[in-house]
């Protein structure tokens, strides 16, 4: 009897864990749900995207595509950042892609794993082009961590095509010395002091092997690549939220920092995650407002040679 129930406890130690991954994954899948796919680099690719519903095929219509982080898929990314909502009041499309893998992440590292991104985002953009009336003049760029990550990546790959960039969170794996694209390109970023997965001050985080960067130090390194004036504009928006703007800049590419005192590893104003995992989420800014003001007081710049191909 005793040996039975030694056994019995034995194979719950390990059977249960295996039952519980298993539940997760179909509960990930079945809330995976996206309304869009193409083949890009040889593999089937899938993306979620809303149209608002006073969408007028006949207008030129901006788009945002953002971007989860890593285990992140496209409507969790959806449901964080609040962007739908926000989209059917001002009249734009956004697109929510999904990365690969499982958990998904996107391939922000020196590997053929990043080119296939940038690839697939591209193609996804001129597939969107063709189905809809985009204009592609203003086309934006946004993700959380990983995805900010990634998002960096598409500003030094996808420069032509993207107007300005937002990162909350962002995780920055490459150095900036990897960007060779010196184009300026405007970009809005938003990041908590309290952020226990990316460190506002830089430095090694207990969920990844890299060394990040400190937050202000990176923000200057694109206040550079835009040809900034070097002294940025500090002002207070609120109790605990701080902004930072380098003006002057090239083609009107300005780079602006949101520090929220105390956040965490969220989007500010957006819905909420776990609190004892990734910190407290600030109500006291939007950021996907605050990006959207951002993104549509600036449109791509393109050559007279560019504007021919469009």
């Amino acid at each position: 009897m005793k040996i039975r129930t030694i056994a019995r406890a034995a194979l719950a130690v390990v059977v249960l864990p295996i039952l519980l991954g298993l539940i997760v994954v179909a509960g990930i899948r079945l809330l995976d749900r996206t309304n869009g796919s193409i083949v890009s680099s040889g593999k089937t690719r899938r993306y979620l995207v809303h149209v608002p519903p006073g969408y007028d095929r006949a207008k030129p219509t901006p788009l945002v595509i953002s971007l989860h982080g890593a285990a992140g898929w496209p409507r969790q990314q959806q449901y964080l950042s609040q962007w739908s909502r926000l989209a059917d009041a001002q009249g734009f499309i956004v697109v929510y892609p999904a990365g690969t893998g499982f958990p998904q992440i996107w391939h922000v590292f020196r590997d053929a794993g990043l080119r296939r991104d940038v690839n697939f985002i591209s193609d996804m953009i001129d597939t969107l082009e063709r189905t809809y009336d985009i204009d592609s003049t203003r086309i934006y760029v946004d993700g959380i961590s990983n995805g900010g990550g990634m998002a960096f990546v598409l500003s030094c790959t996808l420069s032509d095509r993207i107007a300005a960039i937002g990162l909350v969170a962002a995780a920055q794996t490459l150095p900036w010395s990897w960007c060779e694209d010196h184009r300026p390109v405007p970009m809005i970023a938003f990041h908590g002091t309290a952020d226990p997965i990316i460190p506002y001050k830089g430095g090694h985080s207990p969920l990844a092997p890299e060394i990040f960067p400190d937050v202000e130090t990176w923000v200057s390194h694109w206040a550079q690549r835009n040809r900034c004036a070097s002294t940025p504009e500090d002002s207070s928006v609120a109790a605990d939220v701080s902004r930072r703007q380098y003006a002057g800049c090239a083609d009107s590419a300005n780079v602006v920092l949101y520090t929220i005192r105390g956040g965490g590893h969220t989007w500010p104003g957006g819905k909420p995650l776990p609190s004892i995992l990734v910190g407290p989420t600030s109500r006291e800014i939007d950021a996907t407002r605050a990006m959207w003001n951002f993104f549509r007081a600036h449109q791509l710049r393109r050559a007279p040679d560019q504007e021919q191909q469009h």
